[in-house]
C-alpha cells in the first residue's frame, strides 16, 4: 500500500514544476582559485570584545531582524552541493583514505619542540587572562605556550590538540600544536624578553623572577615538570579574524558574504558534535601568506585557532554548566525562568560531569544536534545555518570512524585511560546522535554517480544504520524543459543502490533529470539528479545535485 501511494506522490510531483536550476554539462568545480595575488596585506581588524558581543546580542541582532533577510541557500558550492578546496578549506576526511598515522599527526608538520631545548622566552602572550608565553626553541622555530588552569589538570591542553586535529581532518586550517613536558630549566630569558599588557600594548621587561611568579600560578605534574601545549606560531603578517558579516573590502579574494559561505555554515553541526562553544571573530585568524610555489605572490589564509574550551571544558573552566544550551547572557531563557520560578527542568541540568582527569563536562544525556548554542549569536553563519548546510557538515562528522577517533584521542597524552575511552565512546555517541538527527531533514543520498544509464547513490540512513527498514523509492524522469518522461518505483535495504535504466534522448547530449523521492515509515524526501553526456568520452555522468 505505502508502495503505491509513493508512485501517486511522485506522480503527482511530476505534474509540479521541476525547480528551474540548470547545470552547465561540465565536471563539477573542485577547487577555486582565491590565491589571486595581493600585493599589500589587507589591514588588520581589531576585535572589541564588548562591542562584538553586545552587537551580537543586542544592537545588530535588531538591525538585521529589521532588514528582513530572507532564506538564503549557501553560496561556496560546487554543482554537486559540495564545497571545493578553497584558503578557507580543504577536503579531506571521506574524500581521501586518512591513515592514523596521518590524523593523529593533523597540521603539524615539524618535531615536537620537547627534542629542541632549551627555550628562549620572549614575551608573555597577549590576549586572554590565562598564564602563557611566547618562546624560540634551540632550532629558532616559535611557539606560543599554553597551560592548564589550576584544578583542572590536562583538559584544556589536551582538548585543544584533539579537536585541532579533527578539526583539520574534516578540511580546516588550524595550528600546529604538541604536548610538551618542561623544566624550568628548559627555560631561559632572551635578551629583551618583556610583558605585554593586553589592554594597552604597554611593554615592560620581563625578569627571571617574574617568570617563577608566572609559573607557581601554573599546577605542576607528580614529577615536577610542567605540562603545556606549544603552538607553533603561524607563517605570515596576521590580519585578525574574518568579520562575521559581508567581506573583507581589501581583499579582491574574498567575494562571498561570510553569513553565506557553506564551510562556515555547516561547521555549525562539527562544532555541535565536538562542542566547541567559544565560536567569535577572534576565534579565527587570516594571514597574508606568501604563496609556497612564488615568493613575490601573496594571499589571504583562513584559520581556525583557539580549541582548548571545546569537549565541555568551557562548562567546567566558567564554572557554568549551561555553556552549549544557551546563550551566556540570554534574555529568552532568563524571562522563562523567572516566569516558572525555576521550577521546570532545563536541558542543561541533565549535563554530564565525568570527573575524570582531563575530561571537561561532555556527554551525551543533554545533547541536541538542532538546538546547540554557542556563547552569543554575534557570529552569523550559526544564525544563518540551514538544514542543508548541517547536513554537509553532518556528513563530514559521519565519516570518522571509531580507531581514527581513538589515534587522535591518544595525542592529547591523557594520563587516566579511562579518560581516554570515555571520550571515545562519547564521540562516536554524540557522532551518530548528530548524523541521525541532520539525516531526517533532507534525503540522506549521497555519492552519485551514472553507471551505464542507471543513477547509483548511497543512503546514508542505511549506510550509518540509522533504519533497517525496507526504503522505498520513485524514480521519475524529466527532460531539459521539465517535461515528466514517466516513473518507475524500487526499494532496498543496502545503502548502495541504483535506479532503472534512465530513458535517452537519441541526439544531444541527452540531458535528464532524475528525481529520486525516499519514502520510510517516518521520512518522505526527494533530491535531482542532473545528468548529461560527456562530449568528450559519450558517457553520461552527473553534472549536478539540487536538493529541494
Amino acid at each position: 500500500m505505502r508502495y503505491g501511494i509513493l508512485l501517486l506522490l511522485a506522480a503527482c510531483s511530476a505534474a509540479a514544476r521541476v525547480p528551474p536550476a540548470r547545470f552547465a554539462n561540465a565536471p563539477a568545480v573542485d577547487a577555486v582559485n582565491d590565491r589571486l595575488d595581493v600585493p599589500d596585506p589587507p589591514s588588520k581588524r581589531v576585535f572589541f570584545e564588548h562591542l562584538y558581543h553586545y552587537d551580537g546580542l543586542v544592537q545588530r541582532r535588531m538591525t538585521r531582524a529589521l532588514e528582513l533577510h530572507p532564506p538564503t541557500r549557501a553560496r561556496g558550492t560546487n554543482a554537486l552541493d559540495e564545497v571545493p578546496d578553497s584558503t578557507w578549506f580543504t577536503n579531506r576526511i571521506g574524500i581521501r583514505d586518512l591513515s592514523l598515522d596521518e590524523v593523529r599527526r593533523g597540521a603539524n608538520r615539524i618535531d615536537s619542540p620537547e627534542l629542541h631545548r632549551p627555550w628562549a622566552v620572549k614575551s608573555t602572550k597577549t590576549g586572554g587572562s590565562e598564564v602563557g608565553f611566547i618562546v624560540v626553541d634551540s632550532r629558532g622555530e616559535k611557539f606560543l605556550l599554553k597551560f592548564d588552569a589550576k584544578g583542572v589538570p590536562e583538559q584544556e591542553t589536551a582538548t585543544h590538540v584533539i579537536v585541532g586535529k579533527i578539526l583539520w581532518s574534516c578540511g580546516y586550517n588550524v595550528t600546529e600544536d604538541y604536548i610538551v613536558h618542561f623544566r624550568l630549566e628548559d627555560l631561559v630569558l632572551a635578551k629583551g624578553a618583556y610583558i605585554k599588557d593586553g589592554e594597552t600594548e604597554a611593554k615592560r621587561p620581563l625578569h627571571e623572577d617574574e617568570l617563577e611568579r608566572r609559573l607557581a600560578q601554573i599546577e605542576r605534574e607528580p614529577d615536577g615538570s610542567f605540562r603545556a601545549l606549544a603552538s607553533r606560531w603561524l607563517p605570515g603578517q596576521p590580519l585578525g579574524g574574518p568579520p562575521a558579516e559581508a567581506v573583507r573590502e581589501d581583499d579582491p579574494n574574498d567575494r562571498i558574504p561570510h553569513e553565506l559561505r557553506r564551510d562556515l555554515r555547516g561547521f555549525y553541526s562539527i562544532a555541535a558534535w565536538l562542542d566547541h562553544e567559544d565560536i567569535q571573530e577572534s576565534n579565527f585568524l587570516d594571514l597574508w601568506v606568501a604563496d609556497p610555489s612564488d615568493a613575490q605572490r601573496h594571499y589571504v589564509k583562513h584559520y581556525l585557532i583557539d580549541f582548548g574550551k571545546s569537549l565541555g571544558v568551557m562548562a567546567t573552566t566558567s564554572s557554568d554548566p549551561r555553556r552549549g544550551f544557551e546563550y551566556w547572557f540570554d534574555p529568552s531563557q532568563m524571562s522563562w525562568s523567572l516566569l516558572t520560578a525555576g521550577a521546570v527542568p532545563r536541558h542543561w541540568e541533565q549535563r554530564e560531569f565525568p570527573r575524570l582527569r582531563g575530561v571537561g563536562a561532555f556527554g551525551l544525556a543533554a545533547f541536541d544536534p538542532g538546538d546547540w548554542f554557542i556563547a552569543s549569536p554575534a557570529y552569523v553563519p550559526f544564525t544563518t545555518v540551514d538544514r542543508y548546510d548541517a547536513f554537509w557538515g553532518a556528513k563530514i562528522v559521519m565519516r570518522f570512524s571509531r580507531e581514527q577517533l581513538r589515534a587522535i584521542i591518544s595525542t592529547g597524552q591523557l594520563t587516566d585511560p579511562r579518560a581516554a575511552d570515555y571520550l571515545v565512546d562519547t564521540l562516536v555517541a554524540r557522532q551518530r546522535a548528530t548524523g541521525e538527527y541532520w539525516f531526517d531533514r533532507v534525503n540522506p543520498l549521497d555519492r552519485f554517480e551514472v553507471v551505464g544509464s542507471m543513477v547509483c547513490f548511497d543512503d546514508l540512513a542505511l549506510r550509518y544504520r540509522f533504519t533497517g527498514e525496507i526504503t522505498s523509492y520513485a524514480v521519475t524522469t524529466y527532460d531539459r524543459q521539465g517535461h515528466a518522461l514517466g516513473t518507475t518505483g524500487m526499494r532496498a535495504e543496502t545503502a548502495r543502490t541504483c535506479t532503472p535504466a534512465v530513458s535517452l534522448a537519441p541526439a544531444g547530449d541527452s540531458y535528464r533529470i532524475v528525481e529520486i523521492t525516499t519514502q520510510r515509515s517516518t521520512f518522505a524526501g526527494r533530491t535531482l539528479v542532473h545528468m548529461a553526456r560527456d562530449p568528450a568520452t559519450g558517457g553520461l555522468r552527473v553534472i549536478g545535485v539540487w536538493r529541494p
